[in-house]
């Protein structure tokens, strides 16, 4: 799943230790998520949401193209 951990957490100077730790998981689980060897569970993702301040879907790719306003907008 593509995201944009790496530049959220170069932009503020973190390493991957002190994501890590602020969401409770190893440098290696966040290098996992930066390089697409993991997928986040959905309670990492709010938690690295929490962390950004921003909502999920702008930290994370839908694999699937589809957008969060597009899913809204389906009957």
């Amino acid at each position: 799943m593509k995201n944009h951990l790496k530049v959220l957490r170069a932009g503020r100077d973190w390493t991957q230790e002190e994501l890590g730790r602020q969401v409770d998981v190893s440098r290696q689980a966040i290098n996992a998520l930066e390089t697409g060897k993991h997928i986040p569970s959905l309670d990492l993702a709010y938690r690295l949401s929490a962390v950004f301040k921003l909502p999920v879907e702008q930290i994370f790719e839908s694999p699937y193209g589809v957008g969060a306003k597009e899913v809204a907008d389906k009957p």
